[in-house]
């Protein structure tokens, strides 16, 4: 390769700081490079320093996206006089165009990785760059913390480039051993920035305009007043086809190109290359960096962006569609800016700007990291051995680990096994990979097409049936599937996809084994086996309930609409879902026939003999179930349950209830307040039995005596005062009737019961039982003055006092009074405290 001066590279901003930053490297073995956008830095960095005397093998530069590295690699092969496949390369999963004289290579992220595992010291190779290295992709974050590793341990003469238009450059030269940080100003033309007067959503309530109408209309207003071609920032293809289908025939003159990373490359390089007129390119987020589109002065950012979320809980990822930061929409904005002045409207107001978030969070907070997971382990290392930039979050790693497990990548260490070695070998998720390599040789075309088809985007229309089986003949079919099904598949998809699912059954050779083929639902049940559903009892779809439940092997909820044709199968393998942890609603699934189960599972098929307590009954249920993870396929009564079985089913039914379920007669709330009484007095040896301590201390006191009893209704047999009574040794039953005595002996020799509820404690005790008494009754050694409630001969309030001398002196006359007439029958002497207390009336005739 013929190395182009630094005079001769053209005169963008980067190239007056690339003779300090190959200084830099001269002297250190790391260093961060940041640029703003357009400064050149993605194409001239790597061709400055392939001519440094250091640089004696290859450049390897990795970025983002495989549409960014193919255009990349076109640009340097064009600055150095070549086309691609000579000194200047790109290689992607499927395709290499670099050749045994490589000199530049432009790779993808996840290419670095397999790199680094087949060859730690990286031989042949002179400099990592990390191209766009704030977007703070999971590969991208592996690749640099595996690449740091390998320079500390293996090739202290690896130089390591981060380049960044914006990132916090100080903490990643930190993290890179306080690389030097190289700055470049950049040369950026003005950019006005316009924001909608008013919110284009309707407000809560309200029916409004859709996000595609909004931003059809913004379009075509801003390339009607302005001139030059422009680019539009959509979320997602569906949004990019609808607003194309918007603007048809609203732009006259005007070219209108999509861009996403599943268009075929000649239709992604169409959008990027300049163009004679006017054109308008339809882009996701993929045109946020790294991307020079030809042209633009015209920035039109419907401020939406699409991202993947994974939820360790549920095991599931799913893509959800966000507002962009405050970086992205810089990043955006900067796009109108790079070749002459130009403007950037905004599908938002200036107002909503402010609650919008600083920066996207990085993908290895949010992703799945089974992939990543799996690379840890063939390299021998946890996350906290290596230098990332932010550490995996414990709980989503385990659950990979997990995962990993179930599908035999590695052991019960953590270390990746044979099986996992292979997976990571494959180009695709580890779960498909497992598929496809453990699948019958029978059967690989189908597993490498459904590993294709789960790994694009759904060929057929949004309201298509989930079946996953539709995808294969519709990649099967052709002309013949659109005959036979209503269902218009997109044929650039299926084109793609029909090149991937050939590309992995290439990978896949030699993986499988004996055996018939299987079906689609047995193929995934492998790649899924914490997704296989089955039907919850009674989950059958209805008028009222119009949706079909059922439970996931992994433990969660899922639903399917119950106009699908798979809502009325008994088990399912499910591919993909909306990701809801509640009730996941399914969108791609095959049916799975039980004998096909069973023979890819039945090591792990499960007796258990369950007791437990079911809420909705209110009862006890003793089952022997066949299991499969946590779906139960046989159930059947275990009418000879052990009691202790039963009875400690039934502690868990008191516990959810209550203890306001069990049969608090009188005795046992007498009970419970003495000893309270007798606790808060200093008595020693007395049981708490406040709710809490009862509740924790069920199974000593309550469960033994709950072998008998079913349910919550037979819970009344149950003598709670007794249970409670058994809790007290000799001593402390001592102790207590001393100090809380449970009744008051009257001087007729009746007993009544001291009540311990009040303050102080209290009796209710007819009048005349009194007479004779000249002391005030009292309980316990400190003689505690009881509150007396004196009754009537019927039994009714007549006075409360707590001084029963007072009341024979002061208010008894008057009470004398009132009883004498209603009660003529009972004695009322006039001086109760020298008369004889008495249970009964006077005799008749007296």
């Amino acid at each position: 390769m013929q190395i182009p001066s630094l005079t001769a590279l053209p005169d963008l901003p980067v190239r007056a700081v690339l003779p300090a930053l190959a200084a830099a490297l001269a002297e250190a073995p790391c260093a961060v490079l940041e640029a703003p956008p357009g400064a050149g830095k993605t194409t001239l960095a790597p061709i400055h320093l392939a001519a440094q005397p250091w640089a004696t093998g290859r450049i390897v530069m990795l970025e983002p996206r495989r549409v960014a590295a193919r255009a990349a690699a076109e640009r340097i092969a064009s600055l150095v006089g070549e086309t691609p496949g000579a000194s200047v390369g790109w290689r992607i999963r499927g395709e290499n165009t670099c050749g045994p004289d490589t000199k530049i290579e432009v790779v993808t992220e996840g290419v670095l990785t397999r790199m680094l595992q087949s060859d730690p010291e990286l031989s042949g190779v002179s400099a990592l760059l990390f191209d766009e290295i704030h977007e703070r992709s999971l590969n991208a974050d592996l690749g640099l913390a595996l690449a740091l590793e390998a320079q500390g341990a293996l090739r202290e003469d690896l130089r390591i480039v981060a380049m960044s238009a914006t990132l916090d450059a100080d903490a990643l030269a930190a993290l890179m051993g306080n690389a030097p940080v190289i700055r470049s100003d950049g040369r950026m033309f003005p950019v006005e920035t316009r924001h909608l007067v008013k919110p284009w959503r309707a407000p809560a309530g309200r029916r409004g305009p859709r996000f595609e109408d909004a931003m059809a209309d913004l379009i075509a207003e801003v390339m009607a007043a302005e001139p030059g071609s422009a680019l539009a920032f959509l979320p997602g293809a569906g949004e990019i086809a609808r607003v194309e289908q918007r603007l048809s025939g609203r732009l006259p003159g005007v070219e209108i190109r999509p861009l996403h990373g599943g268009l075929p490359f000649a239709a992604q390089r169409a959008a990027i290359r300049a163009s004679e007129g006017r054109k308008l390119v339809l882009a996701t987020s993929i045109a946020e960096t790294s991307l020079t589109i030809d042209g633009v002065r015209i920035v039109i950012d419907g401020g939406l962006a699409r991202r993947a979320r994974f939820d360790p809980a549920s095991g599931m990822s799913r893509l959800v569609t966000d507002r962009v930061t405050k970086a992205e929409a810089e990043q955006r904005r900067g796009r109108a800016g790079r070749l002459e002045p130009g403007v950037c409207a905004r599908l938002w107001t200036k107002g909503e700007e402010g609650g919008m978030a600083p920066a996207p969070r990085p993908e290895i907070l949010e992703a799945d990291l089974a992939a990543l997971a799996l690379e840890l382990a063939l390299w021998g290392a946890a996350p906290g051995d290596l230098s990332f930039p932010d550490q995996p979050p414990e709980a989503a790693f385990r659950e990979a680990q997990a995962l990993l497990r179930d599908l035999g990548a590695l052991d019960a260490e953590g270390r990746a096994t044979a099986h996992g070695k292979a997976l990571a070998r494959a180009p695709a998720h580890p779960r498909l990979a497992h598929m496809m390599l453990s699948a019958p040789a029978a059967s690989r075309r189908d597993a490498a097409r459904l590993a294709a088809l789960l790994e694009d985007r759904d060929p057929l229309p949004r309201e298509a049936p989930s079946d996953l089986s539709l995808r294969l003949s519709a990649l099967a079919g052709g002309k013949r599937f659109a005959s036979e099904h209503p269902y218009r598949a997109d044929p650039g998809r299926l084109a793609a996809i029909r090149e991937a699912a050939k590309r992995l059954e290439r990978s896949a050779k030699g993986g499988g084994g004996p055996g018939d083929a299987e079906s689609p639902g047995a193929l995934l049940a492998r790649a899924y086996p914490d997704r296989i559903a089955l039907m919850r009892r009674n989950g059958e779809a209805t008028r009222e309930r119009p949706e079909a439940r059922y439970l996931l092997s992994g433990g969660k909820g899922a639903a399917l609409s119950g106009g699908d044709p798979l809502s009325s199968q008994r088990l399912l393998a499910v591919a993909d879902t909306d990701g809801d942890p509640r009730q996941a609603k399914i969108r791609l699934a095959a049916p799975l026939d039980r004998a096909e189960l069973e023979a890819l599972y039945g090591d792990r098929l499960e007796e258990v003999r369950v007791c437990q307590w079911n809420s909705r009954t209110r009862s006890v249920e003793a089952r022997i179930q066949r299991r499969l993870f946590a779906l139960v396929l046989d159930d059947r009564r275990w009418p000879d349950a052990p009691p202790e079985a039963r009875a400690a089913a039934m502690a868990e039914g008191v516990r959810e209830l209550g203890l306001q379920c069990l049969p608090w007669t009188a005795a046992a709330m007498r009970l419970r307040a003495r000893v309270d009484f007798g606790r808060r007095a200093g008595v020693k040896g007395l049981p708490d039995m406040s709710d809490d301590a009862l509740l924790a201390e069920l199974d000593a006191w309550l469960t033994p005596h709950l072998g008998t009893i079913r349910g919550a209704g037979e819970l009344e047999r149950l003598d709670l005062a007794s249970l409670l009574s058994a809790r007290l040794d000799w001593g402390a039953s001592q102790a207590l009737e001393a100090a809380a005595p449970s009744h008051f002996t009257a001087p007729t020799g009746s007993k009544v019961p001291v009540d311990y509820d009040r303050d102080p404690p209290a009796i209710a005790i007819r009048l005349q039982e009194l007479f004779g008494l000249t002391e005030h009754p009292s309980v316990g050694p400190r003689r505690l003055p009881l509150l007396l409630d004196l009754l009537s001969p019927a039994g009714r309030p007549v006075q409360t006092t707590a001084d029963l001398p007072g009341f024979w002196a002061n208010s008894y006359a008057d009470v004398r009074k009132d009883l004498r007439g209603r009660y003529p029958r009972h004695p009322w002497p006039e001086d109760p405290a020298a008369a004889e207390a008495t249970r009964r009336a006077k005799p008749r005739g007296r």
